[in-house]
C-alpha cells in the first residue's frame, strides 16, 4: 500500500520542515495558523467558476457560514456537501477554496463548503450537528443555489471525511436527507487502534501521530464519547443501507489503515464501494496543487466519479 515518497511532495516536505510548519502544539490558534501557511505554500492560483457566493445556513439556533462554487454549463447540478479538514480543530471554508473550485469545475456539481464549529471551542458532536443540519438545509433549499436537492452528495477530506460518513449514519438513522454518495478522502474513522499504518507514518511525513493524538484529545471531552460511532464511525456494528461510497487513502499516510479497513467493512455490508489508494502520496496531498501534479489525478479522480454517478 506504500511504494516510493512521490520527488514533488519530499520536496514540500523540505518546505514544510524549513517554515517549520506543524499541525499540533501548545496554542490552538496558532496550530490553525499554520495549516492556513501550509495551503499558502502549497496551493496555487485559484481557478475560475462561473459563479462563488458567500452565504449562510439557518440551522436552528445558529448560522452556519457557506459558499456555493456554481461551474460552468446548465443546471440545475448536482448538490456537493463538502466539510474540511483539520482534525476538527483546524481548517476553514478559505482555506479549501482553491480544492472547491477544482472539485465544482471538474464535477461540473454545485460544491457546497460548510463552516462548521471546530473544536475545542465546540467539541464533538456540535461539528456533527453542523454538518448534518447544513446537508438537510441543502436537500431543502439547494434548488435556490441552482443544485438538485435529489442529486446530493457528502463530502470530505480528513476530519471530512469522518462527518461525511458520521452525517450519512445520522441520516440513516433519522431517515433523512437521502444522501446520494458519500466521499471519503483519507478519512478519520478510528478513534485510538493501534495500526501498521500509524507506526509505519507516524513521523515525517506531515501529519504525525503525535497531531492525531492531539486533535481528539481536543475533540471528544471523555472517552464515552470517543467510543460513540457517530464520533468515529469504524466502531459502528452496521454499516449497511449506506449510500454509495468512494474511498481514497495515501501510502505515507498514518490514517491509510483505517479508510482501507472502512471501505473493506462497507463493501461487507453490501454497500457499493469504489476505492483507490494514492500509494506515493502524504495525508492532505488534494490541497497541494502548487507543488505536487498528483493532486490534480486524485481531484480528477473524484470528479470522475461525481460526474459519473450523480450525472446518470
Amino acid at each position: 500500500m506504500r511504494g516510493e515518497l512521490d520527488p514533488q511532495v519530499d520536496v514540500l516536505l523540505g518546505l514544510l520542515n524549513d517554515h517549520d510548519i506543524t499541525l499540533s502544539g501548545d496554542d490552538v490558534s496558532e496550530a490553525r495558523q499554520q495549516l492556513e501557511a501550509m495551503v499558502d505554500l502549497a496551493g496555487d492560483d485559484p481557478i475560475p467558476v462561473d459563479d462563488v457566493s458567500d452565504f449562510s445556513i439557518d440551522a436552528e439556533d445558529r448560522e452556519l457560514p457557506a459558499r456555493a462554487y456554481v461551474p460552468e454549463g446548465d443546471g440545475p447540478f448536482p448538490v456537493v456537501a463538502f466539510f474540511h479538514g483539520g482534525g476538527f480543530v483546524l481548517g476553514s471554508i478559505d482555506a479549501y477554496d482553491n480544492l472547491c473550485r477544482l472539485l465544482a469545475e471538474q464535477s461540473e456539481c454545485l460544491v457546497v463548503s460548510v463552516g462548521y464549529r471546530l473544536a475545542p471551542e465546540h467539541p464533538w458532536p456540535a461539528a456533527l450537528e453542523d454538518c448534518y443540519d447544513a446537508t438537510l438545509w441543502l436537500s431543502r433549499n439547494a434548488g435556490d443555489l441552482g443544485g438538485d436537492p435529489d442529486r446530493l452528495a457528502v463530502a470530505g477530506d480528513s476530519a471530512g471525511g469522518n462527518l461525511s460518513a458520521t452525517v450519512s449514519l445520522l441520516a440513516r438513522e433519522r431517515g433523512m436527507p437521502d444522501i446520494d454518495r458519500q466521499i471519503l478522502l483519507y478519512p478519520a474513522t478510528a478513534y485510538l487502534e493501534s495500526m501498521a499504518s500509524r507506526a509505519e507514518n507516524a513521523s515525517g511525513y506531515f501529519l504525525t501521530a503525535q497531531d492525531l493524538v492531539w486533535f481528539v484529545d481536543h475533540y471528544v471531552e471523555d472517552t464515552l464519547d470517543a467510543h460513540n460511532p457517530l464520533a468515529f464511525p469504524l466502531q459502528t456494528r452496521d454499516l449497511s443501507d449506506l449510500p454509495p461510497a468512494f474511498v481514497l487513502t495515501c501510502g505515507f499516510d498514518p490514517l491509510r489503515d483505517e479508510g482501507i479497513e472502512y471501505a473493506d467493512r462497507l463493501r461487507d455490508a453490501g454497500v457499493d464501494v469504489e476505492y483507490t489508494n494514492y500509494e506515493s502520496m502524504i495525508h492532505g496531498f488534494l490541497n497541494m496543487e502548487g507543488i505536487v501534479d498528483r493532486t490534480h489525478d486524485g481531484v480528477e479522480e473524484i470528479a470522475a466519479y461525481l460526474r459519473r454517478e450523480l450525472w446518470q
